[in-house]
């Protein structure tokens, strides 16, 4: 496990889009893991600048998103369908028929499932994964369990990840209960992995999850047995690391 410190978000966002950058100039056919939520935004941005200037092209990429909310269609305002193709995909070039997200509209959980871990190992596994992790040390929706999970599946998301997502909602009412995730041992299968992290609000969950013991209860603790793994994060969510560094 690599850490890589960042003086604040920026820095964060722009160390983390230099490795992914990297990936797909050595690897032009690289078959990418995204993220959404604010962690990553900044990522995206900084690749569409370094797209525009043609120093990256990502025509030849595959996507393949950790997550979607069950119940939501594409078009709506808050589905990470919605999301990615306003933050990133509709700046940049990668095929439309190579950018792959859960279907929240498709209701039958168990096929939608099958059908998403189909397409993932059809396009030969993923080259890099990137991660952001919840205050509760989730990774996609994989919350804080008693086991960790094996493939994609239909989650029933926490209260605290409910209160997390609300601002993007008009109330919590309104926020989706359930959603489909890659489960951890799918992000673990990927070659490669760069999760980003940001704020001292998430410096206890880092300093858990990083230097304390591999538990199901702090899910992205499962990132410390991976082979090759960056940790990109801001000094303030390394404020409570210090004395492990």
């Amino acid at each position: 496990m690599k850490i890589i410190r960042a003086k604040d978000y920026n820095d964060m966002s722009r160390k983390a889009a230099n490795i992914i950058s990297a990936q797909v100039i050595l690897k032009p056919d690289s078959v990418l893991g995204l993220a959404t939520g604010s962690s990553p935004i900044g990522i995206y941005e900084q690749l569409i600048k370094w797209y525009n200037k043609g120093d990256v092209d990502f025509g030849g990429c595959t996507t393949f998103n950790l997550d979607e909310y069950r119940g939501l269609t594409p078009d709506h305002d808050q589905s990470y369908h919605y999301f990615m193709h306003k933050n990133f995909f509709d700046a940049v070039n990668v095929p439309a028929e190579r950018i792959n997200l859960p279907d929240g509209a498709q209701l039958d959980a168990e096929r939608e499932c099958k059908r998403y871990d189909a397409a993932i190992k059809a396009a030969g596994g993923i080259d890099l994964q990137l991660l952001g992790m919840g205050l509760n040390g989730h990774i996609g929706f994989n919350e804080p369990d008693e086991y960790f999970s094996k493939g994609t599946h239909c989650v029933n998301l926490t209260e605290s990840t409910i209160e997390a997502n609300k601002r993007f909602f008009a109330s919590a009412d309104d926020v989706p209960r359930q959603a489909y995730t890659m489960g951890v041992q799918t992000i673990m299968l990927a070659r490669r992995i760069v999760l980003v992290v940001s704020g001292e609000n998430k410096a206890e969950t880092v300093r858990e999850a990083f230097f304390g013991p591999v538990t199901p209860q702090v899910p992205a603790s499962i990132l410390q047995l991976h082979t090759d793994v960056s940790i990109v994060a801001d000094e303030a969510a390394l404020s409570k690391c210090g004395d492990l560094l």
